[in-house]
């Protein structure tokens, strides 16, 4: 029974003043009815005019709120080209969802997953990818502010060296400033980082911000179900802020002595890194072999989602059975970034002018449209739905990490949109040194978890 994982068995894992109208000349009719209407003309006079006047403020106050959302995270773009084909993709997004009343629906297919764990054995030499060493920049000794980064301050000259898959140091994360700076941040308790340093296989996920409810693992599906196993010998990692833990235990979900809320081993962080609790998120998502250095294998599960399939036959159908060593699944709906550009713009994801620059660094670096009608596509969506990756740490998916979160951590924390140009650049500067990159179905996804809604959406940061 995976015998790969035999010598792990001690592992565990939001006025009246009465107006008072002294009329002293009653008896006075004609002077009265002259002052009347000559008081009504003034009286029209004066509201055209303060009309005229409110209406010239609020112009003036609306084109320079215009004018600041336009700059400001989520602002709208005022470019009309930029306007027209929004209007185009909302329009085609129309016809494409034809006669449907309601909300086009994506369901679940059928995976072919191994009757169970019982016989898994990883197969003879399956790490045996592209080998060679990666070393990670601890600190820098230079400061470039009077503030420290948590993604350290990478030069672009230094950007470019790094999708080189050799031998290297390289930013990843987790970069102290010089010393006597105070915390990068992504604090953890001592015993927590002795627990993660014991993993070999991993489960996990982040709730920041308090942004969704905690859903633990588990299945109905007799030959998906978690088996024992997997329980005793695959770390199930939550990482949650203080804020989260206190909502939670307010909620019942209280750990118990040993950190534990169901399978899950709840690892508090404190001081996070970003104000965006989206990017800080991304730090667990893409840094999973820097968190648990141990680790042979890591499964990814965004928190709006419960995993319903035990992680072992997961590992043994998206990776080892395909000779992959990274896996994540096409977007359900949009294939080209060009679509997600308009789309995040559309839906106000992100600061508008931080996405175009994003996009044309993006384009006058080679990214080109995705052809889904080309056969020599590497892959086949350039837009992941990445809230469930599965990864083997290998030097390749390791250095592929590192390079994605980077361009998180140096332009928006929108990852959708530096997918396809992290892993377009890393394969064409290494023709010789190949990445096993599996992107599934995303209805394959969707069998594996529960979809749900988040809690809430995490605050959104201004433009870097």
């Amino acid at each position: 029974m995976m015998a790969f994982l035999r010598h792990t068995a001690e592992l565990l894992p939001e006025r009246n003043d009465n107006v008072a109208v002294e009329v002293k000349s009653l008896n006075r009719s004609e002077h009265r009815n002259r002052r009347g209407r000559k008081f009504g003309r003034i009286t029209r006079e004066k509201w055209l005019i303060l009309a005229a006047v409110l209406f010239l403020i609020y112009s003036a106050v609306l084109g320079i709120k215009i004018l600041f959302l336009g700059k400001m995270d989520g602002g709208i773009s005022t470019s009309l080209p930029v306007q027209e084909e929004i209007k185009r993709v909302d329009e085609l997004d129309v016809k494409k969802q034809g006669n449907y009343k309601h909300r086009r629906k994506y369901p679940p297919c059928e995976v072919a997953f191994s009757e169970s764990v019982d016989h898994l054995v990883e197969p003879k030499n399956f790490m045996n990818f592209t080998q060679f060493s990666l070393d990670y920049v601890e600190r820098e000794e230079k400061s470039f502010g009077e503030i420290s980064r948590f993604g350290g301050q990478q030069t672009l000259e230094e950007r470019e060296k790094s999708f080189y898959a050799r031998n290297q140091k390289l930013h990843c994360g987790f970069v102290k400033g010089p010393e006597g700076f105070p915390s990068i941040g992504f604090d953890l308790d001592a015993n927590d980082i002795i627990y993660m340093n014991t993993c070999k296989v991993v489960v996990s996920s982040c709730i920041f911000g308090n942004s969704d409810f905690l859903r633990r693992p588990t299945s109905k599906r007799a030959h998906a179900k978690i088996s024992e196993y997997a329980k005793k010998n695959v770390c199930f990692v939550m990482f949650v802020d203080e804020q989260t833990l206190s909502k939670l235990s307010q909620e019942g979900n209280i750990p118990d002595d040993g950190g534990y809320i169901g399978l899950w081993k709840i690892v508090v962080v404190r001081n996070l890194p970003y104000k965006d609790m989206r990017r800080t998120g991304k730090v667990p998502k893409f840094l999973s072999h820097r968190l648990f250095p141990s680790s042979m294998y890591s499964i990814w599960l965004d928190s709006k989602m419960r995993l319903q399939t035990d992680p072992l036959l997961i590992l043994e159908y998206f990776l080892w059975r395909r000779r992959s060593e990274y896996a994540i699944s096409n977007h359900y709906d949009r294939h080209c970034v060009w679509e997600e550009v308009l789309q995040n713009k559309r839906l106000n994801k992100y600061n508008h002018s931080a996405i175009d620059d994003q996009f044309k660094f993006y384009q006058s670096d080679g990214l080109m449209k995705f052809d889904p009608s080309d056969p020599n596509n590497p892959i086949p969506s350039y837009v992941p739905e990445g809230s469930f990756i599965v990864r083997a740490h290998t030097p390749m998916s390791n250095l592929f990490s590192c390079l994605w979160f980077n361009e998180v951590d140096r332009f928006t924390s929108r990852d959708q949109l530096s997918f396809a140009y992290t892993y377009l650049k890393l394969r064409r500067m290494n023709p010789d040194r190949p990445f096993f990159l599996n992107m599934f179905k995303d209805c394959e996804r969707r069998a594996l978890a529960k979809l749900f809604r988040h809690r809430a959406l995490p605050s959104l940061s201004p433009a870097p």
